[in-house]
């Protein structure tokens, strides 16, 4: 499903039959159980925000999570979990690289 080499998958809120899963807030929820999963291990607080190896976003109008290979060098059953929920869910699945956005231009 996921090649060995990619550095990010994306997991879209699309089903592979074109229907928008639901419920709307499914990224952040996923997004959220996995924000334990960070590099150095769970720290006190460190639910109060994602993890940078699985984050919510929204591209061209679908929810996403970015899921990070070092999620499953570190973690391998919480990256299991993550790409059965979207083998589970019919979700379709990308392998890609995210950017880091533009700087604004220059005046």
């Amino acid at each position: 499903m996921v090649s060995p080499s990619t550095k990010e998958v994306f997991i879209q809120g699309i089903t592979h039959d074109g229907k928008t899963f639901r419920p709307s807030d499914w990224a952040e929820r996923l997004a959220g159980v996995m924000s334990q999963f960070r590099p150095g291990g769970s720290r006190p607080g460190s639910h109060l925000s994602y993890s940078p190896w699985c984050i919510p976003t929204t591209l061209n109008g679908v929810k996403c999570v970015v899921v990070h290979r070092d999620l499953q060098n570190h973690e391998p059953m919480a990256w299991d979990f993550v790409i059965n929920f979207a083998r589970d869910n019919n979700l379709q699945v990308a392998e890609a690289c995210l950017l880091p956005d533009a700087p604004p231009p220059k005046a």
